[in-house]
């Protein structure tokens, strides 16, 4: 992360445009929701209503179209719309997180001016690491790109590709060396426009939940490009670049839980106090008082961290810990939440009918992808160790 503080946005224009957003959610993405349900899609107007909010360009510097926020702006930005359902999110934070961070941090001024307005626009962009046979295992990466005398060309398929149905350029680690090598400097980045020859899109996968939101393979057949389009205009330094990011995205998770468990807790709430039983609401007894209390505790400590964590980036410190721990805790404490109101609407929160089965399945992704949750807690306790050690 960089130790430089962003200035971000102008204070008084960033309360406008929250208040905006929180709008927005309430009045325009929530209703929408049963319809994306149905049709496994964002309508095109909404996608074009948030590219004129400017939501693809949260965090591109302004001199590139963008919003220039900083950190603490842009998690509350991602809480406020992730009030709706996960897919708005989905469609924006590649645009915002690894695509634009790793264009910023690494690539060269041509691809600065070439990519920075048009993400900023909203040209939906795909980040593409994941493979059949690896994940965050970049030693287990098949991807190759081969040097030639007019640039590179790939070979490889890509998997769970976020976006990849309809974006418009996919950033894609690929290898350029056979051999493993120290500190992934035998992983290279490239920017692929998704109308290359030789860039086909598998079928979109089904999921558990997250409707409006699709994955699908990246398939490259000798896919050439110029040299223009390795990041940086080097070899081995684009995963580093991409990978810069993954503080900001953990974060970005974490306050899109922490957001979703609102919401939840708020339907419950609702629902609580209309139901009744023994000819009472249900929102009277009291161990349905206390699942409502666990969750408003673990909802507010979330918050308070999110607060923290974003401020203390923003200050320029190595959040790397702090990040992890802040998206452990608030994507384990969604779950804990939609897994209460499924309870408290007891028959009905395992209908499709209700809001409370649905926002069960949506949560449960938030807990593996930037991070699962077990790989964060040894990522945690190995920094830990590592600074008890550097301390004796």
């Amino acid at each position: 992360m960089s130790s430089t503080p962003n200035p971000g946005m102008d204070a008084e224009l960033f309360e406008q445009f929250i208040e905006q957003l929180r709008r927005y959610v309430r009045d325009r993405l929530i209703p929408a929701e049963k319809a994306i349900i149905e049709q496994d899609r964002i309508p095109d107007a909404i996608v074009a209503e948030m590219r004129d909010m400017g939501l693809f360009g949260l965090t591109t510097p302004e001199e590139f179209g963008g919003a220039g926020m900083d950190i603490s702006q842009y998690a509350r930005t991602i809480h406020a719309l992730s009030h709706a359902m996960p897919a708005f999110r989905s469609l924006i934070t590649i645009n915002t997180g690894m695509f634009c961070s790793a264009i910023k941090n690494g690539g060269t001024a041509e691809q600065k001016a070439q990519w920075l307005p048009r993400i900023a626009a909203g040209d939906i962009a795909s980040f593409a690491l994941t493979e059949p046979g690896s994940g965050s295992d970049s030693a287990g990466l098949q991807t190759m790109a081969v040097k030639t005398d007019r640039g590179w060309v790939l070979n490889g398929t890509k998997r769970y590709i976020t976006n990849a149905p309809y974006a418009k350029v996919a950033l894609v680690m690929a290898r350029t060396d056979k051999e493993d090598l120290p500190r992934n400097a035998h992983v290279s980045a490239f920017i692929i426009p998704m109308d290359a020859p030789g860039v086909s899109i598998g079928k979109s996968d089904k999921k558990m939940g997250q409707a409006g939101s699709h994955i699908a393979d990246v398939i490259l057949e000798d896919v050439e490009v110029s040299d223009g389009a390795l990041l940086g205009g080097e070899t081995g330094q684009g995963f580093a670049f991409a990978m810069m990011s993954l503080d900001t995205g953990r974060m970005s998770v974490g306050s899109a839980a922490t957001a979703y468990a609102r919401r939840a807790l708020d339907s419950a709430i609702l629902y609580a106090t209309e139901r009744k039983a023994f000819g009472a609401p249900i929102a009277n007894f009291q161990l349905i008082q206390q699942m409502i209390a666990e969750s408003e505790i673990e909802i507010y400590a979330a918050e308070t961290m999110m607060a923290d964590v974003t401020h203390r980036a923003d200050a320029g410190e190595n959040v790397l810990r702090k990040a992890a721990a802040f998206k452990v805790f608030a994507t384990e404490m969604c779950g804990r939440v939609v897994d209460r109101v499924v309870q408290i609407y007891g028959g009905a929160g395992y209908l499709a009918e209700y809001d409370a089965e649905r926002f069960f399945r949506d949560a449960r992704l938030y807990r593996i992808y930037e991070g699962t949750t077990q790989i964060l807690q040894l990522q945690i306790a190995k920094h830990l160790l590592r600074e008890f050690h550097g301390a004796q």
